[in-house]
């Protein structure tokens, strides 16, 4: 029998999106997109930077998560942005119990990879509800895009993750039918149903 690692489910309740964004100190009324975790340079920041500066000024990027070596080449891009006065940034080590302002706070969690195999990430944003967008790069599109949970970019570049940040903001019923394909995977991946699928195996042998 092969089972999926059920859900982290130690984050806490998510928020009231105001009370996050109040707490992150972010403005109200925008779209914001969220790059979560290590920052890491496979894990393409500089990618989503560039497309943000490509959408309009509807939009705000959050960034929270520790830098794996130097921060500067990104601040740089940050500085150099249009947008930059919506560009907010926590580059320091997030601990879980600090997780879900910015997940609260989010419409669409971004996963701008140049390559992986699966990612945290991606269970966290299912805990809070929150869809992503993500690349085509190792089990991403099947994990997240096959189940309908989010969107998947055709390339790992700025041209395709803008073009389906705004395919996602711009279709009023797709936001929802990804929270409720994510509900329908967390009840799939979660504990009691990890257990009932073990227990039914046992009584088998």
């Amino acid at each position: 029998m092969v089972s999926f690692h059920p859900l982290y489910s130690h984050f806490g309740d998510k928020l009231p999106r105001e009370e996050a964004e109040d707490v992150l100190g972010l403005r109200h009324g925008y779209r914001n997109i969220l790059f979560f975790g290590l920052i890491r340079e496979y894990k393409g920041l500089d990618i989503l930077i560039k497309a943000f500066d490509k959408l309009g000024d509807g939009y705000q990027l959050i960034i929270a998560g520790e830098p794996y070596g130097s921060f500067g080449p990104y601040a740089e891009l940050i500085d150099r942005s249009p947008g930059k006065d919506r560009i907010h940034v926590f580059p320091e080590y997030v601990r879980d119990s600090e997780v879900k302002k910015y997940f609260s706070a989010s419409d669409v969690t971004v996963l701008p990879y140049r390559s992986a195999t699966q990612s945290g990430v991606s269970s966290v944003s299912y805990h809070f509800e929150v869809p992503m967008i993500v690349t085509d790069t190792g089990g991403l599109k099947e994990t997240i895009g096959d189940r309908g949970t989010g969107l998947v970019a055709g390339a790992a570049d700025p041209d395709s993750i803008a073009e389906e940040i705004e395919r996602f903001f711009g279709d009023k019923g797709l936001k929802q039918s990804c929270i409720d394909n994510i509900r329908k995977e967390r009840e799939r991946l979660s504990w009691s149903e990890f257990c009932r699928e073990l227990v039914d195996f046992a009584q088998t042998l």
